[in-house]
């Protein structure tokens, strides 16, 4: 067990648990609360993941790996677009999160599960993250909250225990790549999760493709955009996206910043 006191805080709450449901997608939070979560209730402990055609494929894919990696009992659970959310309402986040997580407490449910554990850090609160009423609503646990344990100390956490997502970019959902207002379409959802990865395989982790109809908005480290306008990678990035269906490329001069389409 790693010494520091947040973390033996940690696992001492989630022993209180007696069994739990952890929504798992992946990311460095979840991954970490799972991972701490087997250690403190072993077997008592079940991942639920939503597969939905907002999600990247790729997430769910190192979700899956991670699970039988470790040996925690792993179920993914097929989530259509909501009817909520089909025009990427304002409010889309907290509608969101309303749909996935009464779909995940029926699911934990429908196991004998108890608890439904989310990822929540202590950080997150003073960040616009509508989705959190959701889950206060729904009586969701946020173990890493309630603890007091930061962002920066998950990647800590995550560092020691050997977790391969300890430096992972944060990464949210692809409805966080369209205008509001604009209706939801499983091709567009397509086409950004293609440039996202093509983006993400040419060594760009930070990154986000905004997508205006016919014209893509590359969001990258402002340290990193001279080299991506420069050499050889600009025209593999035109290339890529011309063939994936954008007429018009561009990147963005104020460089990656978690919702752009929030001002």
């Amino acid at each position: 067990m790693i010494a520091n006191p947040k973390y033996k805080k940690l696992i001492a709450f989630l022993k209180d648990l007696e069994n739990v449901a952890v929504a798992f997608s992946g990311g460095v939070d979840s991954t970490f609360l799972l991972v701490a979560a087997k250690e403190a209730l072993h077997d008592r402990v079940i991942a639920l993941t939503i597969r939905a055609p907002y999600i990247a494929n790729w997430e769910i894919d190192e979700a899956v790996d991670l699970c039988n990696e470790s040996g925690i009992r792993h179920m993914i659970i097929e989530l259509p677009i909501p009817e909520e959310i089909k025009n990427n309402p304002a409010d889309r986040c907290y509608l969101c999160k309303k749909k996935i997580f009464s779909t995940i407490l029926k699911k934990a449910g429908s196991n004998g599960i108890t608890h439904v554990l989310d990822g929540t850090n202590s950080d997150d609160p003073s960040d616009h993250r509508p989705g959190l009423r959701a889950l206060k609503e729904l009586g969701i646990i946020s173990p890493l909250l309630t603890t007091g344990i930061t962002k920066e100390e998950v990647r800590e956490f995550s560092k020691q225990l050997g977790l391969p997502t300890w430096d992972k970019p944060a990464y949210a959902c692809l409805l966080t790549r369209l205008p509001h207002g604009v209706e939801v379409k499983q091709e567009e959802l397509t086409r950004i999760e293609q440039a996202e990865k093509f983006l993400i395989d040419l060594g760009y982790r930070a990154i986000r493709v905004r997508s205006h109809s016919n014209l893509a908005r590359i969001e990258t480290d402002p340290g990193l955009i001279a080299e991506m306008v420069t050499g050889d990678s600009v025209n593999k990035i035109v290339s890529a996206f011309r063939e994936i269906g954008y007429e018009y490329i561009t990147i963005d001069l104020e460089g990656y910043r978690s919702g752009s389409f929030n001002v």
